[in-house]
């Protein structure tokens, strides 16, 4: 993966570990699933994130068939796993910490 994760995201995820959960995104409830720094390598490489929307790379999902995903500048993006192209992402936050502020609850993995 030559994209490097923003700082922030994994800042985040060594300070709270990995969130799954709600977020509220312009007064709109979304599911999130963060991914670690490995699953976010083995992931985009399976979805060959850099053939189908070149320019992103994938750290969530929504375990609905969409995936969160950063653009070159940090911007946060959801994009369809199926019809996945680049054309197709809706920007949903400015950056990490924006989706990160919208974040209400997680749930318990029972752990």
């Amino acid at each position: 993966m030559t994209f490097q994760l923003p700082a922030v995201y994994r800042a985040f995820i060594d300070t709270n570990g990995l969130f799954e959960g709600f977020a509220v995104l312009s007064g709109e409830e979304h599911y999130v699933i963060l991914w670690g720094e490995d699953g976010v390598a083995t992931a985009d490489s399976e979805m060959d994130m850099d053939v189908y929307a070149p320019g992103f790379v994938a750290f969530a999902g929504n375990g609905g068939g969409e995936i969160y995903a950063f653009d070159a500048v940090g911007a946060v993006f959801m994009l369809p796993m199926i019809g996945m192209e680049s054309e197709a992402a809706i920007k949903v936050a400015d950056d990490f910490l924006e989706l990160a502020q919208g974040f209400q609850r997680a749930v318990s993995s029972g752990k």
